[in-house]
């Protein structure tokens, strides 16, 4: 969907090109799309594609491009903090064996 959203005018080749897959399976994509009121095609006389339309976002398709934005944040923060949680974790425990190893060589062990 961002794709559509900064190159509303992109041929159906071209779209597929970017996102490396057939024309036919951009074709059924964008089809499914459309079925879900995400996007639409409008016709518009200047836009570069030869048949003369562009795909562009619903409210409901920038909507649901949003929801899913904020989806993949909130999933990055939670990923985020599981891993400061786990340097942490391995923060004191090497913090933990350094201490050990330096009682160690004080005690005279090696």
């Amino acid at each position: 969907m961002h794709l559509l959203q900064k190159n509303p005018d992109f041929t159906q080749r071209e779209l597929a090109e970017r996102l490396g897959i057939s024309v036919g399976a951009l074709n059924y994509c964008l089809k499914a799309l459309m079925g879900k009121g995400l996007v639409k095609m409008k016709n518009f006389a200047n836009s570069k594609n030869k048949f003369g339309y562009v795909y562009v976002l619903t409210p409901s398709g920038i909507a649901e491009k949003a929801a899913i934005t904020h989806r993949f944040l909130q999933r990055k923060l939670h990923e985020y903090e599981a891993l400061r949680q786990e340097i942490e974790s391995l923060k004191t425990e090497v913090d933990g064996l350094t201490r050990l190893r330096i009682q160690k060589v004080a005690q005279g062990g090696h």
